[in-house]
């Protein structure tokens, strides 16, 4: 039986919203009734962020993506992160469930000695979404915090946190040397293990950082569970284990928050 011809399309649009991206994608294929339900803003509405207009009021955007079909800016944001905050954290969402995902650039992280020109540069690089990017010069303690407010992230969400990062040719002091990340929530709760990393180990030592494919590497730092999404914050820390070792040629993209369920890489069929 067609149900197309048996349920008012108020009826169709809500059964659908109750499904996921995916589905609804699969359903507008199977008729051209059903792909006019599938397709409805009442449906893609649902996948939306709730705050997903104070998101985009507040980004460096067009204020004309919210006049698009909610089906085309759903598809919008997760294809294209948008800046706010001055342009120093990007926003986009995760394709396969809505689910957000923030990058802290580095002019919204706290690192230590940054605006000192002796230790850290910033510079511009093609391949980054934001303006500046600060290159690490030479320093012997390296020290990088970032935070963001759980009420901020998507609910009920398992997160990872990622470093962003690239290592120059004329690096030394991370080689041998181990960083470690800690990811901290409820005020000083430790979330996990703390972890340490070589961010640029030896050629018989396995790589721990992977290819993003925009030409930066990222690093898992920990990750976390946002149950509630209240005014909680999650604190990320990068430090170095030993501060008599002289470092150099560190560039900092920024700290990357997504789903932990995130499956990079797979896409949907037939988009």
């Amino acid at each position: 039986m067609d149900m197309t011809r048996v349920l008012p399309d108020e009826c169709m649009s809500l059964i659908i919203s109750f499904t996921s991206p995916r589905d609804a994608c699969r359903m507008a294929l199977v008729s051209r009734a059903l792909r006019s339900v599938a397709d409805s803003d009442a449906v893609w509405q649902v996948f939306l962020p709730c705050d997903y207009k104070e998101i985009i009021s507040k980004s460096l955007s067009s204020p004309s993506l919210l006049s698009l079909p909610k089906k085309d800016l759903y598809f919008s944001l997760c294809h294209r992160s948008i800046l706010f905050d001055d342009g120093t954290t990007s926003f986009r969402l995760e394709k396969e469930n809505g689910k957000k995902c923030y990058m802290l650039g580095a002019r919204a992280l706290s690192i230590k000695w940054a605006d000192t020109p002796d230790y850290w540069s910033w510079i511009s690089l093609p391949e980054s979404r934001f303006s500046e990017v600060p290159k690490l010069k030479k320093v012997w303690r390296l020290d990088v915090k970032g935070r963001i407010e759980l009420k901020t992230l998507s609910y009920r969400t398992n997160y990872s946190a990622y470093l962003v990062f690239k290592i120059v040719r004329d690096r030394y002091g991370f080689r041998h040397t181990p960083v470690e990340f800690r990811v901290i929530i409820n005020e000083g709760t430790a979330s996990g293990e703390v972890r340490s990393v070589i961010l640029d180990p030896p050629p018989n030592v396995p790589q721990q950082a992977k290819e993003r494919g925009d030409g930066w590497l990222e690093i898992e730092m920990g990750e976390f569970l946002n149950e509630g999404g209240d005014d909680t914050r999650v604190e990320f820390y990068l430090r170095g284990v030993h501060d008599n070792q002289p470092k150099r040629g560190l560039i900092i993209e920024g700290i990357e928050l997504r789903p932990k369920d995130n499956r990079r890489g797979k896409r949907l069929a037939f988009l």
